[in-house]
C-alpha cells in the first residue's frame, strides 16, 4: 500500500484501474471508495472527479460521502494508524481516560497525525475485544487492556521503528 497521492502517470492508471473495475457494481460508491483508499492509504482530492465521472455523481455528491464516513481519509495517513475503541464495553474499563491520555500523549485530536508524520490517531466503534478492553488497534494488530503507561510504550516503540 503507497501512501503518496497519486500524482504521477503510473498513479493515475491504478487510481482509473481502481475506479473501472468497481464502477458496474450495485452501489458501486463505498465499495469503490474502499478500494481507492486500500490501494492509496486514502481517498485523495484527485480521486474525486475520476469517481463522479465513472458513477455519474456529482463531485460534491462523492466528496459528501467521504467526509460522512469517518473511515475515509482524505489526507495520507502517518506511518502508523493507532484506532482508540470507544465502545461500551472499553469505556465501562478505562477507555475514556484512555482516550484523553492517548490526546494528550499524541498532542493531536482524532482524525489528526502527529507533526512527525508517525501517528494518526482514530476512534473505532468494537473491535470485538471486549473481554480484554480498553483495546487499540495499531494498523492490523489488536492490543487489550492497554493502560496509559502501556500506551506510552506503544507509541515509543511506532516511533523508534522511524530511527531504527
Amino acid at each position: 500500500m503507497s501512501s503518496h497521492h497519486p500524482a504521477s502517470a503510473a498513479d493515475g492508471l491504478r487510481l482509473q484501474s481502481v475506479v473501472d473495475a468497481h464502477a458496474s457494481l450495485p452501489g458501486a460508491l463505498l465499495p469503490m471508495l474502499h478500494a481507492i483508499q486500500d490501494e492509496f492509504g486514502h481517498v485523495p482530492d484527485q480521486a474525486v472527479p475520476v469517481i463522479a465521472r465513472s458513477l455519474n455523481l456529482s463531485r460534491a455528491e462523492v466528496h459528501g460521502v467521504i467526509t460522512f464516513y469517518h473511515h475515509f481519509r482524505s489526507h495520507a495517513p502517518g506511518r502508523h494508524v493507532v484506532q482508540v475503541c470507544r465502545a461500551e464495553a472499553c469505556q465501562a474499563v478505562g477507555a475514556v481516560a484512555l482516550e484523553a491520555h492517548a490526546k494528550k500523549c499524541l498532542g493531536i485530536d482524532f482524525h489528526e497525525t502527529t507533526a512527525d508524520g508517525a501517528v494518526t490517531l482514530e476512534a473505532v466503534y468494537c473491535l470485538g475485544n471486549c473481554a480484554v478492553g480498553p483495546s487499540l488497534r495499531i494498523d492490523d494488530d489488536i492490543v487489550g487492556r492497554v493502560t496509559p503507561a502501556r500506551f506510552d510504550e506503544i507509541i515509543a516503540e511506532l516511533r523508534a521503528e522511524v530511527t531504527a
